[in-house]
């Protein structure tokens, strides 16, 4: 947040004289959503290269770009909602910055940011196994994420003064539209993520470490939910919580170590991954067996 203040005006001074429009406008529709978009996805670039053995994929980049978009916006709402009681103290000036920035739009930032998490997932995805790579790797995959993102900011910070005449239109026809897209786009992408750990886990199966059943109730939605169930009913759902995210860890290391990703590091983790889901699988049949209840999947 203190690099945007800081290159935030720096921007202005550099171009805000060669645009028509006043000081206010030129803030909100061009500087606000190139600034912040970079140094956001500044932020962004710092992960991907300190975290890269688990920056995998799409996914994993939406995610990382959610939290520090996140991070991004709660800053910027304290600053903007004591900028507000500094001014005029508690009153409606204060509730309306509320509403409107803590209520209708939350999530606008990360809304902006996930472009640039997405497209530097696709890089880590195909820049292949283990790569450090220099920047030249990626650095365009960064470029074509942020396009979207500043894109996105700036329609939605100039929306109300370039497209609509009143809020509620603007808000109705544009920003929810925009949010139930980007879900619509997360949920294709997480289905994308299981059905890769439903693969990755299937390994276990053919190997041994995992029984058929497991790989069901581990890799697929249906069988998650189903497992859920059998567990609750038998009061060992904090046992199966446990295994389950055993499991998911154990499809990403597996996934990780297919790609050649710090593949002694990993394997290292992979095997004391397997350990746990052996122990962690008969606590939870010693759980359901006091229960008296039939194992998931039997009839």
């Amino acid at each position: 947040m203190f690099g945007t203040l800081v290159l935030g005006e720096a921007f202005t001074a550099a171009f805000g004289g060669l645009s028509a429009l006043d000081a206010g406008t030129f803030g909100a529709v061009v500087q606000a959503p190139v600034v912040e978009e970079v140094m956001k996805g500044a932020g962004l670039i710092v992960v991907f290269l300190a975290a890269r053995s688990h920056f995998d994929g799409p996914v994993d980049g939406v995610v990382y770009a959610g939290m520090v978009a996140a991070g991004f916006a709660f800053t910027e709402n304290i600053l903007y909602f004591g900028a507000a009681y500094g001014e005029v103290g508690w009153g409606p000036e204060l509730a309306v910055t509320f509403v409107l920035r803590g209520l209708f739009s939350p999530f606008a930032h990360v809304l902006f940011t996930v472009w640039i998490g997405f497209f530097l997932g696709v890089a880590a995805h195909r820049m292949g196994p283990g790569s450090h790579a220099a920047p030249a790797r990626w650095a365009g995959w960064f470029l074509l994420g942020l396009v979207p993102a500043v894109l996105g900011h700036v329609l939605w910070n100039g929306g109300l003064a370039l497209l609509f005449d009143d809020f509620f239109s603007f808000y109705v026809l544009l920003q929810v539209p925009l949010f139930l897209a980007a879900i619509a786009a997360v949920l294709l992408l997480m289905r994308g993520e299981r059905r890769l750990a439903h693969e990755k886990l299937a390994h276990y199966e053919r190997t041994g470490w995992l029984l058929p059943q497991e790989t069901v109730m581990f890799g697929t939605r249906a069988g998650r939910l189903q497992s859920r169930r059998w567990a609750r009913r038998a009061g060992a759902g904090d046992q199966l919580v446990r295994l389950e995210r055993t499991a998911r860890r154990l499809a990403a290391v597996r996934h990780r170590l297919d790609r050649g990703h710090d593949v002694e590091r990993n394997a290292a983790e992979e095997s004391r991954l397997l350990r746990a889901t052996v122990r962690q699988r008969q606590e939870l049949l010693a759980a359901v067996g006091s229960a008296g209840v039939s194992p998931a999947g039997s009839a």
